[in-house]
């Protein structure tokens, strides 16, 4: 009889153990759900504040670019946005433009050229009847793939192009874009690397060291870098709760009406805070 009552007492002891167990493995699991969910309102509600002050702004006199912070709840948020216009858009950029950035990170004047070429063969819609001799060149380096021939959905399609070396890729990644929309760049906020991709100042040919045949990209619209312009903005929201935990999301919207202020068109959680997309202004 013993016996058996210091087995039930094992039992309900063993079971009181696995139970404060589960609790506790449930009290972290919906810990770490409301640290999300307070992340993903506090960046929410970064993105509402930008598209009002731009909105604010109006399109004439909307700023390239801009910061702010707010504190909410238990945390302080700091907010950055940057126009798309300060990186050079995939879809729409000139062959020199883009021999020019793969340049600028090492890649020699014939490499930069091919490199171009390369990217605007996989946003080139091929023409009824024509020989694909793009689509050749994946199967010749053994690809499983095809180039999309269409326009990129997203800058990680960079890496898919044929050609392309991964260090190359990865550097030239932080200056590029799908959101930009023009064949041109905002001067007054790109960053170093975007501006010495540009043709020289008051002269459409390329900077010294590249190729002055190179013509538009196809489909591309005819901007004038120094005054292109962008509706899409990218967002970086870096939320420091009261505790120590911290996150940075970075997110693109693209403006629109009364109606629908803006659209979300990328966002990414735990990203490291950044602003390299910048430009030293000189005296004013």
């Amino acid at each position: 009889m013993i016996v058996a009552v210091l087995w039930i007492l094992m039992a309900l002891s063993a079971l009181a153990v696995i139970f404060s167990l589960y609790l506790s493995a449930s009290a972290q699991a919906l810990a770490v759900n409301d640290s999300e969910l307070k992340t993903e309102a506090l960046v929410s509600a970064s993105l509402e504040l930008t598209g009002y002050q731009l909105a604010l702004a109006g399109d004439k006199a909307r700023p390239p670019r801009g910061s702010f912070h707010f504190r909410m709840n238990d945390a302080d948020v700091l907010v950055n946005f940057t126009s798309e216009a300060a990186r050079i858009d995939l879809n729409y950029a000139p062959k020199e433009m883009l021999a020019g950035l793969f340049a600028g990170f090492g890649a020699k004047k014939e490499a930069a050229n091919e490199d171009a070429d390369r990217v605007i063969g996989w946003r080139t819609r091929l023409t009824p009847g024509a020989t694909n001799d793009e689509e050749a060149l994946y199967h010749a380096a053994g690809l499983s793939y095809s180039p999309r021939q269409a326009l990129f959905a997203h800058v990680s399609e960079l890496g898919l192009v044929v050609g392309l070396p991964p260090a190359l890729v990865d550097r030239a990644l932080p200056f590029v874009t799908v959101f930009n929309g023009t064949s041109g760049v905002d001067p007054e906020i790109a960053a170093p690397e975007v501006l010495a991709a540009l043709p020289d100042k008051g002269s459409d040919q390329p900077k010294a060291g590249l190729s002055s045949d190179m013509p538009a990209a196809t489909d591309a619209p005819a901007t004038d870098a120094t005054t292109a312009k962008s509706p899409c903005y990218r967002i970086e929201a870096t939320v420091n709760f009261n505790d120590g935990r911290s996150s940075a999301s970075e997110v693109v919207i693209a403006l629109g009406d009364k109606v629908e202020p803006y659209r979300v068109l990328s966002w990414q959680d735990d990203v490291a805070p950044r602003s390299i997309v910048q430009r030293r202004r000189g005296p004013q």
